[in-house]
């Protein structure tokens, strides 16, 4: 394998966009809130980690120094296990993964990163790359499949892209455990009375069918409003949509 050099020093937007999901509006809203927008600043002024995954030593030393030049940290690995035994912080970032390996094929580096940890995309770069193994590669989920040599015009944007993707993924996980978290503290009354409340019934419809008084729902419904963080019944509903309690019967889906 050549040794790939790179020129020239551009530097990676410090801003990086963040994709927009169906739960866009939510997401805000509860980015606005105190504990999840220090979380979010964490995230984002985390110095993001590119990993890099290839035999090549001179592969390995060009990639480091470009990384670094754009103000990523960089941490670079010989083999598979190699980066599989070495602790991954939880920020932003992405893996530059070389298809042939001594121990662990890349594709199969692949679906372990993909069960471990779905918010660290996958750049595959390769000399012996090929259209069905790009495809299946594609399919598994890769970010990107690059040819060496390397170009740093398609290498860079690349990089930034994935990076962005692992902002966005990291930060909808810790939205989703806020979420989580919330509903954990309601009690079983008080989830009773929020899948009642979500699925349109009136309180006094939601004392008839849980046999108790129609001010002990509406004490149930103004603690769950103040425990789940919800400013108004539609906000709430909104709530419940995304954790998915009504359709698996009150417990909060993945």
């Amino acid at each position: 394998m050549s040794r790939q050099t790179f020129d020239g020093t551009g530097r990676l937007p410090a801003s990086l966009p963040t994709a927009l999901h169906a739960t866009a509006l939510i997401e805000r809203d509860l980015r606005a809130r105190a504990p999840d927008r220090r979380r979010e600043r964490a995230f984002t002024m985390a110095q993001p980690v590119v990993h890099v995954v290839d035999a090549d030593a001179s592969v390995r030393d060009a990639l480091s120094a470009l990384i670094r030049a754009v103000g990523c940290r960089a941490e670079v690995f010989a083999t598979a296990r190699d980066f599989l035994a070495h602790p991954r912080a939880t920020v932003p970032g992405c893996l530059l993964l070389e298809l042939t390996l001594p121990d662990i094929d890349g594709l199969t580096l692949q679906e372990y990163i993909a069960a471990d940890q779905p918010s660290l995309p996958i750049i595959f770069i390769t000399s012996h790359g090929d259209v069905p193994t790009s495809v299946r590669a594609m399919k598994a989920g890769a970010f990107e499949f690059l040819v060496k040599p390397l170009a740093k015009e398609a290498l860079l944007p690349a990089i930034r892209d994935a990076i962005a993707f692992s902002k966005a993924a990291l930060e909808r996980a810790a939205i989703a455990r806020a979420l989580d978290a919330r509903y954990a503290s309601l009690t079983p009354r008080e989830r009773e009375v929020l899948r009642g409340v979500a699925t349109g019934l009136l309180n006094k419809q939601v004392a008839a069918e849980l046999g108790i008084s129609e001010i002990t729902v509406k004490a149930h419904r103004g603690r769950v409003m103040r425990k789940m963080q919800a400013h108004s019944l539609a906000e709430l509903v909104n709530l419940v949509a995304v954790l998915g309690v009504l359709a698996s019967g009150g417990q909060a889906t993945d």
